[in-house]
């Protein structure tokens, strides 16, 4: 975990002291450097054990505690350990049903441990494990955008004068146009995942059980995808900065989603069996009441595969091929990871060293907005009017993105840079 910073740790940020100023006077010692990139660490591992409810905080902790130099690889990093925590939490599951539902009992607290419990007990270990590590090694660390060190309650030679907050005004425009972009972002991946099963088991006739174990493969090979994203965006941006790269996703993006869109003249397999289960004609009313209290169970242990008879499309839409399907899914699995990174690196650097914690509150309610909203959008639009219609939709809405991104692509700059303090 530690080695995810060393490019952006090779040396501590030291300065001359700038005459007349209050604020940013103080030099970076080793000790201090050391110190912030230790409490940077350590939020890595938060995010890798435990995000939820954690993302807001780090992300507003890290804008404050990084320059604008190590802004991007610090945000990277912490997409990172997020997404290694996500794809082996699962794994890490998985090998506990090894011990079996029976297990080992401690008889002594009358403890048992098994395939259930296991995974419990180790995620409240490594929780509590977590805490002590913030409580004894976390500490409150500022510098500014250029990566001199503010004054902080850590920093025992701070003067008790009050400290000057930075001159100018937040671009509200950029704020409200990267949270947009971070909603779009959250949006179109939040519908990918909800729809990969049901368009699987339409398209393909793939049984509940085979749906979820290949659409589990693939989604885990997408996390591994964006691991590896993650960290070639650190070294991608400083070459054509994060704007490029932003723009660059939401392009991958839509070309993932456009893939996706069905053509050709061979249509998915129709599942008629469904439709000669529920047909019961001439049959009194206390046949139809057995019929329907049987079918459920029935279908539980084997039920009829393809596009359901009840969905009207399934007759005149064509199929997406699984080459088709596995080419939008790399696509988008390139896209969305830059997209995210981009978006919130951009977001911390156009709020600039003032405080971040309120803005990177109502950016991480955009992102649970949007998590909330795309399953409901997607699930709707796919069994009313089929893949056609639902991934134009996308496709518009991925476009418009890319327009707002166009229109206010110059507003998107660092603090300090739109107020000329820095060079960009």
């Amino acid at each position: 975990m530690a080695s995810l910073g060393i490019e952006a740790e090779q040396e501590p940020l030291l300065g001359d002291r700038t005459a007349g100023s209050r604020e940013w006077d103080i030099i970076e010692t080793e000790e201090h450097y050391k110190s912030r990139w230790i409490s940077i660490r350590i939020l890595y591992l938060t995010m890798f054990l435990s995000s939820v409810g954690n993302v807001a905080v780090i992300r507003s902790y890290i804008a404050g505690a990084t320059s604008l130099q190590e802004r991007t690889s610090s945000m990277a990093n912490t997409s990172a350990c997020q997404a290694l925590g996500f794809i082996l939490g699962p794994v890490f599951q998985t090998c506990f049903a090894l011990i079996g539902e029976k297990g080992v009992t401690w008889d002594t607290i009358k403890l048992q441990i098994n395939m259930y419990t296991a995974p419990v007990l180790l995620g409240a270990f490594l929780g509590v494990l977590n805490i002590i590590l913030i409580l004894i090694l976390l500490r409150e660390h500022r510098v500014d955008d250029s990566g001199r060190q503010c004054k902080n309650v850590n920093f025992e030679e701070a003067s008790t004068d009050e400290v000057q907050v930075p001159q100018g005004n937040i671009d509200q425009v950029a704020v409200v146009a990267t949270n947009v972009l971070f909603f779009v972002v959250l949006f179109i991946f939040a519908l990918f995942e909800t729809i990969v099963t049901p368009l699987t088991m339409d398209m393909y006739a793939w049984t509940r059980e085979q749906a979820v174990l290949y659409d589990g493969i693939i989604l885990a090979a997408l996390g591994v995808e964006a691991v590896i994203i993650f960290m070639g965006i650190k070294l991608l941006s400083k070459k054509i900065g994060e704007r490029a790269i932003l723009l660059g996703g939401f392009i991958v993006v839509w070309v993932g989603f456009f893939i996706l869109l069905p053509w050709g003249n061979q249509f998915p397999k129709i599942q008629w069996e469904d439709l000669h289960n529920n047909s019961i004609p001439n049959t009194t009313f206390g046949e139809i009441i057995i019929t329907l209290w049987k079918s459920p169970r029935e279908d539980h242990s084997e039920g009829p595969t393809g596009c359901p008879v009840e969905q009207a499309w399934c007759f005149y839409t064509p199929m997406i091929h699984l080459a088709q399907f596995l080419t939008s899914a790399v696509l988008i699995g390139i896209g969305y990871p830059s997209c995210n990174v981009m978006s919130y690196t951009l977001y911390s650097k156009i709020l600039g060293p003032k405080p971040q914690g309120v803005y990177m509150g109502w950016l991480t309610a955009s992102g649970s907005a949007a998590r909330i909203l795309g399953p409901v959008f997607i699930s709707q639009l796919y069994t009313s009017l089929g893949p056609r219609w639902a991934f134009s939709l996308v496709c518009g809405i991925v476009v418009l993105a890319i327009l707002l991104l166009v229109v206010v692509y110059k507003r998107l700059v660092a603090f300090s840079v739109r107020h000329g303090r820095i060079q960009e």
